[in-house]
């Protein structure tokens, strides 16, 4: 069957032609850092978002970090974050200084509880950082009255949902995408993300015209013109080879978004009646652009059943093992509040199974029959 997690090789044989065209264009030109392919993209994104202003970086995690270097906080001040996601939404909050406030993500959407970000509210608490995980939007409605209330920033962790909407009005916009609804939104184009470059990049997004200006500068070591520094930033930029790539690719996001929908649509035809897993549950409130599908197993059987496919040539995955407090760097930093039950209890129960663009209607039946095989 060959199956992959993720096919880029099959993605990029689609679109070898316009990709290898735009590269050599940007070779030929000799731009390889802020080329004119970066300014085209970045429009691009912002006009694919909807959000005002796109302004790229390095990575994700760079992302996160000039994000909140922006909004002006200070060593000591509290940051809310759920304990169930990627370190990095964690790392760069303890490398500026800030803490890490930890709660627990919701059973069903793995993402951030709104009544436990509440219940975390402090005089320091000075930000939310909402992570739209495995592919749709946290609640953000919800979040968004709460940050109203208690005056807080909002950076959303877009890397896993680019592309995700908000269904109904929020912020006084109509059906707002993931990432343009906070102050500032984060996303990642690491190689196997929706949207994907040929090595490293990421971006932010916002409607915010003077805190756009602000993002840009840190991104470009803290000046406007060139040699003359008004802030402290750091040097995060696209390659313009990689801005190339992501130009040709972000015309087919949506046409790879609605290829992922279909896949989930299989498994989850096909895995209802399944009793020893918990499919994915997508929230009222959003679509779901499927960046993981991921899989609840019950009764302590996770690890078999991961064994059990790999023995068929089906690879999986386990995003996370760990939920942040349980990671040795973060054991003794930050805040915890609650006893995060259901950030313990999904990293024991998660299991991701092969989800991309290029996946067969042959290769989802092998690896609906094999799990159903297991629980036979």
């Amino acid at each position: 069957m060959n199956i992959k997690m993720v096919d880029l090789v099959g993605q990029y044989l689609k679109i070898k032609d316009e990709v290898d065209a735009q590269m050599q264009n940007v070779i030929n030109a000799a731009q390889f850092i802020n080329g004119a392919k970066c300014r085209d993209f970045s429009a691009n994104l912002a006009g694919y978002t909807g959000a005002a202003h796109a302004i790229t970086c390095a990575n994700g995690t760079d992302a996160l970090q000039i994000a909140l270097m922006s909004l002006g906080l200070q060593r000591g001040d509290e940051i809310i974050v759920p304990a169930f996601t990627y370190v990095a939404t964690a790392e760069v909050i303890a490398l500026l200084g800030l803490v890490p406030v930890l709660v627990d993500v919701e059973w069903d959407t793995f993402n951030i509880d709104p009544q436990k970000i509440e219940e975390a509210i402090t005089p320091r608490t000075k930000a939310i950082v909402p992570v739209h995980l495995f592919g749709q939007c946290a609640n953000m409605g919800r979040i968004m009255e709460i940050a109203a209330k208690h005056n807080l920033y909002v950076v959303e962790d877009n890397a896993q949902a680019i592309g995700a909407q908000w269904k109904g009005v929020l912020q006084g916009r109509e059906n707002p995408k993931s990432g343009t609804i906070g102050n500032v939104g984060c996303t990642s184009f690491f190689p196997s993300k929706n949207l994907g470059c040929f090595g490293d990049g990421g971006a932010m997004t916002t409607n915010d015209a003077e805190l756009a200006q602000r993002l840009h500068c840190i991104a470009n070591h803290g000046q406007k013109v060139k040699y003359h520094h008004s802030i402290i930033g750091c040097n995060s930029r696209l390659d313009t080879l990689q801005a190339a790539v992501l130009d040709v690719k972000l015309k087919y996001l949506d046409e790879y978004i609605s290829s992922r929908q279909s896949a989930a649509d299989y498994y989850l035809q096909e895995l209802a009646s399944v009793e020893g897993i918990e499919l994915p549950v997508t929230a009222d409130y959003t679509t779901h652009v499927y960046h993981q599908f991921t899989l609840k197993v019950r009764d302590g059987r996770r690890d078999a059943l991961k064994e059990f496919l790999a023995e068929r040539e089906i690879p999986s995955m386990i995003y996370y093992p760990l939920p942040l407090h349980h990671q040795e760097a973060y054991k003794d930093m930050g805040v915890i509040v609650g006893g995060l039950e259901n950030s313990v209890e999904l990293s024991g129960r998660v299991l991701s199974l092969p989800m991309h663009t290029e996946l067969t209607e042959e290769q989802l039946h092998y690896i609906c029959k094999a799990i159903k095989a297991f629980y036979r």
